[in-house]
């Protein structure tokens, strides 16, 4: 019976995962390829149609079960936020994602409570137990998006000094800088996705109407990177003062570079420091022991031969 139980939770998982890199990875970044090659081209007729409803899927069925979670406006919108940080910005995101940490809950939850008694014998124990894998699965999921986050922050901030290039020469080769945005995302649709993304995105929110400065605040405030809201900065000032756009573009780069140069400096300063936690609880025992052992086995064997 454990065996069927568990079985059935692994799927229940394996489901959740597919589901939610389906619907937070797979479909927005097809969607904004999808864009991103209806804008670039001179189409004339619909180029996507609204897609026909189908039956149940496990997408729909985390939508329905997402909707019915009671979340605040506040919660909402705040959650929809670290979902566009993350890249994803679907429609039923938010649903979606409340589904998979509650389901997440419920089967961990039920998990733990089959297995208490093989792992503490007290009842009081046991439903701690419970309660605290309830409680770690639904930050666990939080946690999870988080990293997701910072890992995505990262990525763009490593990719900015590449952009920054391209900008420069687009610019410098008569370019406007809608444009040169625009070229710079379809350059860098190979290389750097999620960079290339946010300013396709941008660049869309562009030619809807939206002013410039507008759209890159836009860009900085989904993304949440701080060396992308001083590039955004930059570019509104610059456009404001009328100054030089390549110039400062490419001053901007050579900041990044320097930067990125004196934090890999100061990381592999922080290299002694930290090898010495691994060394003294890991290596040293272990050296203690290869070095040390056979000695002190061979004098307790003499001590107990004089003792007897």
């Amino acid at each position: 019976m454990a065996i069927l139980v568990a079985l059935a939770l692994f799927t229940v998982i394996l489901v959740s995962i597919i589901g939610f890199g389906y619907v937070f990875f797979v479909r927005p970044k097809n969607l904004l390829r999808q864009l991103e090659t209806i804008t670039s081209s001179n189409l004339v007729d619909d180029p996507y149609p609204p897609e026909s409803a189908s039956g149940w899927t496990v997408v729909s069925s985390l939508q329905w079960l997402g909707e019915k979670m009671p979340l605040s406006p506040e919660e909402s919108s705040l959650t929809r936020k670290e979902l566009a940080a993350a890249g994803y910005r679907a429609d039923n995101a938010v649903a979606v994602y409340l589904s998979i940490r509650i389901t997440c809950v419920a089967a961990l939850t039920i998990l733990a409570f089959t297995f208490r008694s093989y792992v503490v014998a007290s009842n009081t124990l046991g439903l701690i137990l419970v309660g605290s894998t309830a409680v770690v699965a639904y930050f666990l999921v939080g946690f999870g998006l988080d990293h997701v986050v910072n890992g995505r922050r990262e990525r763009l901030r490593l990719s900015l000094p590449d952009a920054l290039d391209l900008l420069v020469v687009c610019v410098e080769a008569g370019q406007g800088i809608d444009q040169a945005i625009r070229v710079v995302s379809r350059e860098l649709l190979q290389t750097h996705r999620d960079l290339s993304d946010e300013l396709a995105l941008a660049s869309l929110e562009m030619r809807a109407g939206t002013t410039r400065a507008e759209a890159l605040t836009h860009m900085a405030e989904r993304t949440g990177e701080s060396e992308l809201r001083k590039l955004v900065s930059v570019l509104i000032q610059t456009d404001r003062f009328g100054t030089s756009v390549g110039e400062a573009l490419r001053t901007h780069a050579d900041y990044l570079r320097v930067r990125r140069q004196q934090e890999a400096e100061e990381r592999a300063g922080k290299v002694g420091v930290k090898l010495i936690f691994p060394i003294f609880f890991g290596i040293m025992p272990s050296i203690m022991i290869v070095s040390a052992g056979p000695g002190m086995l061979l004098l307790f064997r003499q001590l107990d031969v004089v003792m007897k």
